[in-house]
This record gives C-alpha cells, sequence and structure tokens, in this order.
C-alpha cells in the first residue's frame, strides 16, 4: 500500500483551492477528492495490455534508437 500523499494534498487544498488550513484539516479525504476531481477532471485509468500490444505493433520502436 503507498502512503498518503500529503504534500501534494496539501499543496492541492492550500495552493490550488486557497483554503484556509482550518477548513483543509476538516474535509474528509472524499471530499478532498471530489474537490480534487472538479478542477482536475475525472482521472482515467491506464491501458490494458491488449490496448498496449497493439500500440506496439503499430508503432514499433526503432532499432538502434532512430
Amino acid at each position: 500500500m503507498k502512503p498518503f500523499p500529503w504534500s501534494e494534498a496539501i499543496g492541492f487544498g492550500l495552493g490550488v483551492l486557497r483554503l484556509p488550513p482550518e477548513q483543509f484539516w476538516r474535509m474528509t479525504p472524499r471530499e478532498l477528492g471530489y474537490a480534487i476531481a472538479a478542477v482536475r477532471g475525472p482521472g482515467r485509468a491506464p491501458i490494458d495490455r491488449a490496448a498496449l500490444d497493439d500500440l506496439m505493433q503499430k508503432f514499433p520502436d526503432m532499432p538502434g534508437g532512430e
């Protein structure tokens, strides 16, 4: 399990949302998540293996880094 990204959360809450510290610390993680989604838009899931294989077929790496 990854640790909670406190520095990013605090930076977003205080810096982007410009919340006073009291309001930030009263928010639930769910409320903070909704606020982040409202500003950044919904997150996208990473592509699956089949989609990656398809892209690799369409755009193969060039030998020698060309």
